[in-house]
C-alpha cells in the first residue's frame, strides 16, 4: 500500500495486522480522482482511520489539515508512524483515539470539516457479541451530528461492502455511487 499522488506520492504505508481491509490503491486513485480540485487547502476527517491512508493521501494532495479517529490503540499509534513515514505529521494532522460515533458526539462542531472518510467495517467483518452484527455504515448515515459537522459543501465518501443494506438516506444526496469488487464507494452531500 502507497501514496498515490501529491508531496508523499510513491512513499509506502504500513497496513494494520489481520482483520482490517485497507482500501485499495485503485480504489483510493478513483475517490481521489472523483474529488479533483476539493482535496486542496480541505479540512478532512478520517472515521475508522485503519492505517490512516485516506486521510494522508488527502494531505499528500493539500489538504489543509486532516484528523485520524480510530478506536484501535496499536492501529492509532500505526497511524502516526505512518504520518512520520511520509513527513505529514505536522500538517494539520492529529490521531484521536476513541470510537467514531463518540468523536462525532463530542468533538465535530458544525461546519468543521469539508471531506469525512468513513470506511467502517463491513457487516461480515464485525463480531457481534450477542445478536445481530453492527452495522457501522447505517451508524454513519444515521449519526445525527455528521450532516451538521460537515461545511455547506462538504461530503462524505462512504466505504461500504457492495450488498450491505444501507437507510433511508432521508439526510444525504448522492453524487456518486460506484462498486469495485466487494466494496461500494457513495460520495454525498447533505440534503438541503
Amino acid at each position: 500500500m502507497r501514496v498515490i499522488a501529491g508531496s508523499a506520492g510513491g512513499l509506502t504505508l504500513q497496513a494494520p495486522g489481520k482483520g482490517t481491509r485497507p482500501t485499495m490503491d485503485r480504489v483510493r486513485g478513483a475517490i481521489f480522482s472523483s474529488l479533483g480540485e476539493r482535496v486542496p487547502d480541505a479540512r478532512v476527517l478520517d472515521l475508522y482511520a485503519g492505517s490512516g491512508a485516506l486521510g494522508i493521501e488527502a494531505l499528500s494532495r493539500g489538504a489543509s489539515s486532516a484528523t485520524f479517529v480510530e478506536h484501535h490503540g496499536p492501529t492509532a499509534g500505526l497511524i502516526r508512524r505512518n504520518l512520520q513515514t511520509t513527513r505529514l505529521d505536522r500538517q494539520g494532522a492529529s490521531v484521536q483515539q476513541m470510537d467514531a460515533m463518540r468523536f462525532l458526539e463530542l468533538y465535530a462542531p458544525p461546519g468543521s470539516f469539508d471531506l469525512v472518510f468513513a470506511d467502517p467495517p463491513y457487516l461480515k467483518d464485525t463480531r457481534p457479541s450477542a445478536g445481530e452484527p453492527a452495522n457501522h455504515a447505517e451508524q454513519v448515515l444515521t449519526q445525527p451530528n455528521l450532516p451538521v459537522a460537515l461545511g455547506e459543501e462538504g461530503l462524505l465518501i462512504l466505504e461500504c461492502e457492495r450488498r450491505q443494506p444501507l437507510p433511508s438516506l432521508a439526510s444525504w444526496e448522492i453524487l456518486t455511487d460506484r462498486s469495485y469488487g466487494e466494496s461500494r464507494i457513495l460520495i454525498m452531500r447533505r440534503s438541503s
